[in-house]
């Protein structure tokens, strides 16, 4: 059992890191310890839980996840030294487990020295180094600071840009001239990538911005949903539409993830998926999962191979939701609470209306009926064919569906109606057509 000296990191239901303001995901590590030096804290315990714990490295924390859902948050604000990883023979033949340490400022101990220690096989851990010295010096929290430091350099840069031109005389001159177009030239495009960056800034802000609201809006649909109006819920709805077009803040990436990418692709697409699961009814065609799932990642885009591995993944990793493959071969995400019984009971009630008795139904009856899709009511109701509860008839319309009248006749004598059930109003609704 892991020590409670750190802080906990909040998860999202897929066991993902909630990120906080700005805060983007820049690597991630599996089976890793978190150790204290023992030497002058001898009372604290380590982080260690099986192998299945990964950390995070986000612009602003160390987050360190355990299979058992135990987490711990090292803000890298509170970090004053990192110390470059030794190079020893042992680690070099891969006998001992590649270490990073650093000195962590707690808020109440005073200053420990931490020890990340990466168990079983890594090549990752230089690079994780690298990563880790880049987000604690390029200090993402201070950001603010930096813009006006950049600004105020910018103005002593303008403020100091006075020289004096000389004339272009001989060989000197022509390459003194060809120096100064090549300088310019390079202020240029530094100019230019500035702007980009700036429009970039500008995009990641609004993507941000778009997030919170989307987390208020389902925030208060839950418990605002009774009071309010069919215009408000479908003003409502458009505006959770836009936001989820937006995109994601922080897409998992291969150079990122490394081995954990179809781990932590498998958790992102599982939190991502909520939103649409919930506008579609509990269940969704998978092609569309793709499809909205890419225009949320922006230029980070997935191979379908990768989509359909990260959903295979979800049996393991205990997440809301759950790939599903119908008998006609058709895959759909579906939504662990909702329920085939319940699915099928909506079907029963429908399929016995007056109407409905007399000329069935088709796919999209069912569709208007359960909010879904025809294509996904189809296959609800090949299902509970499946179960006995549905016969098909098969015209040159399409498919139509009937409730199963055969378990209620009698072979003894097929004639016999009872005045109360099933048969007896299938009846009753074909004699008044």
């Amino acid at each position: 059992m892991a020590g409670k000296w750190l802080p906990v990191a909040n998860l999202t239901s897929s066991k993902r890191p909630i990120l906080t303001g700005d805060e983007v995901e820049c690597f991630y590590l599996s089976s890793i310890d978190i150790e204290p030096d023992f030497t002058t804290h001898p009372t604290l315990s380590p982080y260690t839980s099986g192998i299945l714990r990964f950390l995070t490295l986000t612009t602003h924390r160390l987050i360190w996840i355990s299979p058992s859902s135990d987490t711990a948050s090292i803000s890298l604000s509170h970090i004053t030294h990192i110390y470059p990883p030794k190079k020893s023979l042992k680690s070099m033949l891969s006998i001992s487990s590649p270490r990073v340490k650093f000195d962590y400022s707690h808020p109440s101990m005073g200053s420990i020295a931490v020890t990340l220690v990466m168990r079983g096989k890594s090549d990752n851990h230089e690079l994780f180094y690298e990563k880790f010295w880049a987000a604690w010096k390029g200090r993402a929290w201070e950001s603010s600071g930096a813009v006006a430091a950049a600004e105020a350099g910018a103005g002593a840069g303008e403020g100091s840009s006075v020289a004096i031109r000389v004339p272009v005389v001989g060989v000197a001159g022509i390459l003194r001239k060809e120096q100064e177009m090549w300088e310019s030239t390079d202020k240029t495009l530094q100019d230019a990538f500035q702007d980009l960056n700036a429009l970039m800034s500008k995009a990641r802000e609004m993507v941000k911005l778009a997030e919170r609201m989307r987390q208020k809006l389902l925030a208060g649909s839950t418990s605002q949903s009774s009071n309010a109006s069919d215009e408000e819920m479908s003003s409502k709805e458009d505006v959770q539409e836009l936001l989820l077009s937006v995109g994601i803040i922080s897409p998992v990436t291969k150079e990122s993830a490394g081995a954990l990418y179809h781990q932590q692709l498998s958790r992102q697409l599982a939190d991502f998926a909520r939103v649409p699961l919930e506008r579609a009814g509990g269940m969704i065609n998978l092609i569309d999962v793709y499809c909205l799932f890419n225009r949320a990642r922006g230029t980070e885009l997935i191979s379908p191979d990768d989509l359909l591995q990260a959903c295979t993944l979800w049996e393991k990793l205990d997440v809301p939701i759950m790939l599903r493959k119908f008998d006609s071969g058709v895959m759909v995400i579906q939504s662990k609470s909702q329920s085939d019984e319940e699915v099928f009971g909506r079907i029963r009630t429908l399929v016995l209306k007056t109407e409905a008795l007399r000329v069935g139904i088709s796919a999209s009856d069912a569709a208007m009926t359960l909010e879904i899709a025809p294509a996904m009511a189809k296959e609800h109701l090949l299902a509970a064919e499946s179960k006995g509860l549905l016969c098909r008839d098969t015209s040159p319309d399409g498919f139509r569906f009937f409730v199963n009248l055969f378990p209620e006749i009698n072979l003894d004598d097929m004639y016999l109606v009872n005045e109360s059930g099933i048969y007896a109003s299938w009846v009753a609704a074909v004699g008044e057509s």
